[in-house]
């Protein structure tokens, strides 16, 4: 067990060695913070810091660093979540309020993330299991070959060509357009496969096949709104604190690309009484035990499942990026229309 002092020299070391990226010494943290106590006995806090296996020596530096298990100390005990700026805040809102559907929403999430907290910034899209058909638009584009506008709740919206093998004219479009709102408006994405499914019983027998088609784009418009995937953006933020990896980045670079390992991840990951998770060093899978993750979730029709975050180096600023993680969630939340 480690003094009160002793946390606060912890917290020093984080806080210097995030912003210069050098092992932190006895003498520098005299010089930079008010403890009111020699070097020599900063030395002998540090020394049961390094006992507890809080900070460690690189090489053989005289300065000391965090560890993982100091970092995850220091998250729990030191990293204030202090609101953002009013400017920040309203910079978020202007940013995001262009949004011009779902995709955009966290196109432009990640892209503001990425901006404010110079890290990977991540979005998981919702696993939408309370989603609910909002509309469904079928456009001609010639006598055979018809779009379809799937349309949730939610504001996300999924659109395909199909090609009939038969010619449609504009009066059937309209009447199956019709049906299948009055139909599926306002029902949940599972209903859609049973509807589908008997849709063609509605219509005389020369149209069934035609019917059967679009039938099966409604069925891809749903796997595609149930797919697990996630929107990133910044990674080149990644490859500029390439030093801060004692091995390759790659094999963090190749989890982004497969997104199998963060999916799994941000499933698991718990958000706090503050509204954020963090997951730092080897609490993550091997591919990413040098790395930080900070995440926190959205609400969308009801669903709080999805999350959006952050993924940098262990070195990472955690009170500026776990502030501004749940402040884009809580914004996109309500820009969702669920806050």
């Amino acid at each position: 067990m480690v003094s009160d002092r002793a946390l606060h020299v912890l917290r020093a070391i984080v806080h210097d060695y995030v912003a210069s990226r050098e092992p932190v010494g006895s003498k520098a943290i005299v010089d930079r913070h008010q403890f009111g106590v020699s070097a020599a006995t900063i030395r002998n806090d540090m020394a049961l810091l390094e006992e507890e296996e809080l900070i460690a020596a690189p090489h053989t530096s005289s300065g000391r660093v965090p560890t993982d298990k100091g970092y995850r100390v220091f998250v729990d005990q030191f990293a204030d979540l202090k609101p953002l700026s009013a400017a920040q805040r309203q910079a978020i809102q202007q940013f995001l309020d262009q949004s011009v559907d779902l995709d955009d929403v966290f196109a432009r999430t990640v892209r503001l993330l990425s901006h404010l907290t110079n890290q990977v910034a991540l979005v998981q899209y919702p696993t939408l299991g309370n989603a609910r058909v909002q509309h469904i638009e079928l456009v001609p584009m010639s006598a055979t070959r018809l779009m379809t506008v799937f349309i949730t709740d939610g504001g996300r919206v999924d659109q395909r060509i199909i090609e009939l093998p038969i010619e449609a004219d504009e009066v059937f479009v309209g009447e199956l357009r019709a049906k299948l709102n009055a139909t599926l408006a306002g029902r949940a994405l599972a209903d859609v496969t049973d509807v589908a499914a008997s849709l063609g019983e509605q219509f005389a027998p020369d149209r069934r096949p035609t019917v059967s088609v679009i039938g099966e784009a409604l069925l891809g418009h749903v796997d595609a709104h149930r797919s697990d995937r996630l929107v990133m953006a910044g990674a080149a933020n990644l490859v500029r604190t390439e030093g801060d990896f004692v091995g390759s980045v790659y094999p963090v670079l190749e989890a982004l690309e497969e997104q199998v390992t963060l999916l799994k991840l941000f499933s698991e990951m718990q958000v706090d009484e503050n509204g954020v998770s963090a997951r730092i060093g080897r609490e993550n899978d091997e591919a990413l035990k040098e790395t930080a993750v900070v995440t926190s979730a959205y609400r969308m029709g009801g669903d709080s499942s999805a999350k959006l975050g952050v993924l940098g180096p262990t070195r990472m600023d955690y009170s500026n990026n776990m502030a501004a993680v749940r402040a884009v969630a809580r914004y996109v939340s309500r820009l969702l229309g669920e806050e």
